[in-house]
């Protein structure tokens, strides 16, 4: 084989198969030594529990899991738009039917083989799944909007609130931002985040922009809206949240806390763009921590 180039951080792969199968030892024995770190579920709704918290570069699917259908696992991975920011391949012991293929492709898997093949072969095809995932992943840092969610990620936000901060200062108008926080955790309800954004997306107004300020919360920048508004769209849009139906399966009612700052007039009272959304989630720190009862504040330096 030639060289390889290295990888700019070691991929992590994510494997669904029984211990002590060739499967998993082969892993283990082929791809440590190449720079990738393994992790193994024992089956397949094991992976489907660890999957969002250990955000693996590639997932490997055993067609012999001992619970789920594989093919049921990967629908569930695409389902949850994994399958697009994750590559999954499948892998059978017997040989790999045109048939089946067919299936796995549409099932949202990325490859389907045999375990017939040769290491080198299956070592190979990791590496492009890697190194493609890993090149998408730069690209995406500096990309303004989430395609996971289509909402704007922290740098498009910033670059949203400078555009309608000059188009406020222009129009002698207010610009406000909101920043919403949802409970449970992500990492307790994996699929809330994913539910709540859409929730956001329908009811917030055209001219808002939606964005992720931190995990498991939003900052809406809403032009054309003094404080006291802000207000008003902080209790609309939390209620709307945890109102909301009906939820998938797995998403747990949602409690929301907010937090806002706005300028009445940018042209009277200039802002920083950034601080706007620095000022709005340190306001919904302060919510959090005020206890029951009062579940939005305003920003107070």
């Amino acid at each position: 084989m030639a060289p390889r180039t290295p990888f700019s951080r070691p991929p992590v792969v994510l494997a669904a198969t029984v211990a002590g199968t060739w499967l998993s030892q082969a892993l283990a024995s082929l791809l440590k030594p190449q720079g990738y770190r393994v992790q193994f579920a024992s089956s397949g709704r094991e992976l489907l529990e660890r999957a969002p918290a250990v955000r693996p570069d590639i997932v490997v699917l055993d067609m012999d899991l001992p619970d789920l259908d594989a093919m049921r696992v990967c629908r569930t991975l695409r389902q949850n738009r994994a399958a697009w920011d994750m590559p999954v391949m499948m892998i059978t012991s017997l040989s790999a039917t045109d048939g089946h293929r067919h299936a796995a492709l549409e099932a949202g898997a990325w490859d389907y083989l045999s375990i017939v093949l040769n290491p080198e072969e299956l070592t190979l095809k990791l590496d492009a799944m890697a190194r493609l995932k890993l090149d998408l992943e730069r690209a995406l840092e500096h990309s303004p909007v989430d395609p996971a969610t289509g909402l704007y990620t922290r740098r498009g936000l910033e670059r949203r609130a400078r555009e309608l901060a000059a188009d406020a200062l222009r129009r002698r108008s207010s610009l406000a931002c909101v920043a919403l926080g949802i409970e449970p955790a992500p990492k307790d309800a994996p699929g809330a985040v994913a539910y709540a954004a859409t929730v956001l997306q329908a009811s917030a107004r055209a001219s808002d922009a939606i964005g992720n300020l931190t995990q498991g919360a939003f900052a809406v920048l809403a032009p054309a809206t003094p404080p006291e508004h802000a207000l008003s769209m902080a209790r609309r849009l939390s209620r709307v949240i945890e109102s909301a139906g009906p939820r998938p399966a797995g998403v747990p009612p949602l409690l929301v806390h907010a937090g806002y700052d706005a300028a009445a007039n940018v042209h009277e009272t200039p802002i920083e763009p950034l601080s706007l959304i620095e000022h709005a989630g340190a306001a919904l720190i302060q919510a959090r921590a005020a206890g029951p009862g009062e579940r939005i504040r305003a920003y107070r330096a």
